[in-house]
């Protein structure tokens, strides 16, 4: 597809121990998210997982960038950093990369 040309899709499963943390930090990233040209695709609540780098993934997501260089800005931007700090590490035990490309 001519149109997805360079779009940078990373595809993620975590461990989320704080739903109610996790979702204000979705809610505080998403701007900045969207700043830096950024989405999600797919996006999921994992009841069991049956094989997999950590029985413990319990969501699994897709964040979509137009092209390297603007996921990096985004994961570097200061206050995406704060924002981080603050809601999705006390929310979040374990971060895998499941698949990029």
């Amino acid at each position: 597809m001519a149109a997805d040309a360079g779009r940078q899709v990373t595809l993620y499963g975590l461990e989320v121990t704080d739903d109610a943390g996790y979702a204000r930090y979705r809610e505080a990233m998403a701007p900045i998210l969207a700043r830096h040209g950024g989405s999600f695709g797919c996006d999921f609540v994992v009841a069991r997982v049956l094989l997999g780098p950590s029985p413990r993934i319990n969501r699994v997501f897709t964040m979509i960038f137009p092209d390297d260089g603007s996921r990096e800005r985004f994961f570097a931007d200061a206050e995406y950093r704060a924002v981080r700090t603050r809601w999705f590490e006390p929310a979040v035990a374990a971060v895998e990369v499941l698949a990029e490309g």
